[in-house]
């Protein structure tokens, strides 16, 4: 759940003052973000860190913890951050250094679903992510014990317990045990 606090630019939101709040800018619209609960950033740790693990050891990329803002549309401007995050090599290399937001969505974006979060939110921001040129969306949902993977708004399929995700070819031989997510 967001609550929806003024309108600003990407670059305002990149320069206001920390508030210990955290923030998404969606067409213009500051939203406010509460905190992530204790299930919630644990189970984006683990992602972020197997993710992580294995990009570095086969030099896929970048990855990106929470809270990394990828600013993905302009006029109005739309920064949007996921639990997780992943820029294949080519792309980092194509772009250069960046300062402020990554200019696009990242290759990969991963979401776990917060308590306060209805399913329509958790499906509109997965589509968000596909339409702003992720080429593969997670969604972790602690609720249910589940994994969805979306590849296109029409290639989406759920996983479950003894089930396991992979990255295909947009994180070529990363897996994800659904099981361990959910311990």
């Amino acid at each position: 759940m967001t609550i929806d606090i003024g309108h600003k630019t990407a670059e305002e939101l990149l320069h206001m003052p920390d508030d210990g709040s955290r923030y998404e800018l969606v067409r213009g619209e500051l939203r406010r973000m509460a905190p992530a609960g204790n299930r919630h950033g644990y189970i984006a740790g683990e992602i972020f860190a197997e993710l992580r693990n294995h990009v570095k050891a086969n030099d896929l990329g970048r990855t990106y913890a929470a809270e990394t803002g990828f600013k993905v549309a302009s006029n109005p401007d739309t920064v949007l951050a996921p639990d997780a995050a992943f820029v294949s090599r080519e792309r980092v290399e194509k772009t250069g250094p960046t300062e402020g937001y990554w200019p696009g969505a990242p290759d990969l974006a991963m979401e776990v679903v917060s308590p306060n979060d209805t399913h329509s939110e958790v499906v509109e921001k997965a589509l968000a992510w596909l339409e702003s040129g992720s080429r593969l969306v997670l969604v972790a949902d602690p609720g249910n014990n589940t994994l969805t993977v979306y590849r296109s708004p029409h290639d989406v399929s759920v996983l479950r317990q003894g089930e396991t995700a992979d990255g295909g070819d947009v994180v070529p031989g990363w897996k994800l045990s659904v099981g361990q997510l959910f311990e």
